[in-house]
């Protein structure tokens, strides 16, 4: 019986260390987090949206136009990653992007139900920089939330539209993610979210020579960006 025990201890003693060395081995690059910096790219979907407030505006024939986005159209959207390795759990990061989609407007008259469909391309620049805190590493994987704020420029805006956005924003984001460590590189698939935070309507439009767009354009007095972005990154 004494025998009996003190094998099985043995055994117990060594057990777990077959097994710490076993997971040791199994870890793809166990020292990828320490490094002060590192380049990646992205690549992922993501839909705009608007906050919109009516002005409430009467034309002349007494009629009341209010506008919507009724659905979400998908975009594309590219971009570099840089970052740096603050401690064991936070990173430094800028993710310059291309955002490339469109927004879906409709206008209906309050009184006749008359309605007005139009679109507009939204091509962004964003410039973001972000703070990543992360949790331990478990095996192979590591879960992070994302918060920080962001600039963007509007490439190539076209005029004469029904609606006109200022070609500038300011933001917030907030995003989850997690890190797969595979043997070559990291991917990590992130949900963000956008929210601007000034009014990006353009109210002064001298370039709206068609008469028949006015009563559109004045019908809306404030316009606010939000955004949601599925990307996967590759670090």
């Amino acid at each position: 019986m004494k025998k009996t025990t003190i094998f099985l201890c043995l055994l117990l003693l060594c057990f777990p260390g077959h097994l710490f060395g076993q997971y040791r081995k199994l870890q793809h690059r166990p020292y990828a987090d320490q490094r002060l910096f590192h380049l990646g790219f992205t690549l992922g979907l993501h839909t705009q949206d608007l906050i919109l407030t009516q002005s409430g505006y009467v034309n002349d024939n007494g009629a009341v136009w209010f506008s919507e986005i009724p659905h979400y159209t998908p975009g594309f959207s590219v971009g570099m990653i840089a970052d740096m390795h603050l401690n064991r759990y936070l990173n430094l990061r800028s993710i310059p992007t291309l955002y490339l989609g469109e927004k879906y407007f409709v206008f209906r008259e309050q009184s006749s139900g008359a309605e007005y469909a139009t679109q507009i391309r939204n091509n962004y620049l964003s410039l973001p920089l972000h703070l990543k805190i992360s949790t331990g590493r478990i095996d192979n994987f590591r879960p992070y939330f994302l918060l920080g704020g962001y600039g963007s420029i509007e490439l190539g805006s076209r005029k004469k539209q029904a609606v006109l956005l200022k070609p500038y924003d300011f933001g917030i984001e907030l995003g989850v993610g997690c890190d797969f460590y595979l043997p070559l590189f990291n991917l990590a698939p992130e949900l963000k979210f956008g929210f601007g935070l000034i009014d990006i309507l353009e109210k002064e439009r001298g370039d709206l020579a068609d008469e028949s767009l006015q009563k559109y354009a004045r019908s809306l007095s404030k316009a606010t960006q939000r955004m949601i972005t599925l990307s996967f990154h590759f670090e």
